[in-house]
């Protein structure tokens, strides 16, 4: 159970402190800043997944809309993929070529939860990524990552109205 729990941790960059939301150091080597570029890299690969996965699986009275906005979701997280794999190489690193995991659901409210906590997770790494490129003086990656936090937040914000009307009928 130990090892498990250690390997999913692992998968979501969770074991190392450079990549880490809120409690990561805002110094960090260039190393360790384009290892954590990948992880958020694995992780948008892993929401594109997500997303085409709930997309066709979810089930209910609102799957067509679900099923729609799960959809209109693919292309931000491929662009935002875009973006950090060609940092990365512009960093002189070589992108992630492998999700992180993803997490399944039984039914379409774990869906929209398992979106929501990965929206969060993402917005805590963004605002720390933020922070860090600055501090290496990579400034355009900085606003660069603005936009993705804007992204993020607003995606975060849609499906916490759409939990909110499940939740309200």
């Amino acid at each position: 159970m130990a090892r498990k729990n250690a390997d999913k941790k692992k998968s979501r960059g969770e074991g190392n402190p450079a990549v880490r939301g809120k409690d990561a150091p805002v110094e960090i080597s260039q190393d360790d800043f384009l290892a954590a570029l990948n992880v958020d890299l694995a992780h948008e690969y892993s929401a594109v997944i997500t997303y085409r996965t709930y997309a066709s699986q979810v089930q209910g009275q609102w799957r067509m809309e679900l099923r729609q906005f799960f959809e209109q979701e693919i292309p931000d997280e491929l662009g935002h993929a875009q973006i950090l794999a060609d940092k990365i190489v512009s960093l002189g690193g070589t992108p992630a070529t492998v999700p992180a995991a993803v997490r399944p659901a039984g039914d379409a409210k774990q869906m929209l939860r398992n979106a929501l906590d990965d929206e969060i997770e993402t917005i805590d790494r963004y605002v720390l990524r933020r922070k860090q490129a600055e501090a290496l003086g990579h400034y355009g990656l900085a606003v660069e990552f603005d936009d993705l936090i804007r992204d993020e937040s607003n995606h975060r914000d849609e499906i916490q109205l759409l939990l909110r009307r499940w939740d309200t009928g």
